[in-house]
């Protein structure tokens, strides 16, 4: 089983990278942004708590999004290799991450990070919010979730570079030429198994 995550901050591509890496690989894709605003559509009380937290800009508690990611790997024992998109955020959830992994005889491949500039971030979210209405059309709310990012996530990159697994690839240019960067990288760890 082949397992890597897709790491950037919000608007770094993340969701149209990983549908094309999905399509090439046929990995399960794991998006805890996904899971969460399936929950928020259908107003649960899991949704509802999480959307107070994302409407803030702010992560939503590192337990919630653990059970879904344990969930998700016991609903899914016979897939190729899962595609973690939003997930871990924070160095605590990495251990937890590979805690779990190593508990169901799994590990992390690799962590792939889109690196895209602040302002790039901004424009892309900006222009995300104003066509799918959600919440982070508001430049104070984009740039409070940057911020949070940065704070709390760049150690997440940090714990997968003491194990040689954080790969740092280019998040601007076109869909294409950022989807060749992770799939060069991709490629060399799959033949490598």
């Amino acid at each position: 089983m082949f397992n890597l995550i897709l790491f950037g901050p919000p608007g770094s591509g993340k969701g149209t990278q990983s549908e094309k890496l999905i399509a090439k690989y046929n990995f399960k894709h794991l998006s805890t942004g996904d899971l969460l605003r399936n929950e928020i559509s259908k107003k649960t009380p899991l949704g509802l708590e999480a959307k107070k937290f994302m409407d803030k800009g702010q992560l939503v508690p590192d337990e919630v999004v653990i059970g879904m990611i344990s969930s998700a790997l016991d609903n899914n024992p016979n897939v190729v290799g899962f595609l973690f998109d939003g997930f871990p955020r924070t160095a605590a959830q990495a251990e937890a991450l590979d805690k779990l992994l190593e508990l169901k005889h799994q590990s992390i491949n690799v962590m792939l990070a889109l690196d895209v500039s602040e302002e790039e971030l901004v424009k892309r979210l900006q222009k995300r919010g104003e066509t799918s209405g959600r919440t982070d059309d508001n430049q104070q709310v984009i740039r409070t979730r940057i911020l949070e990012y940065n704070r709390k996530t760049s150690p997440v990159s940090d714990y997968y570079r003491k194990s040689k697994k954080a790969v740092m690839v280019k998040g601007e240019g076109t869909i294409e030429e950022i989807f060749k960067g992770l799939t060069k990288e991709i490629d060399s760890r799959i033949h490598k198994k």
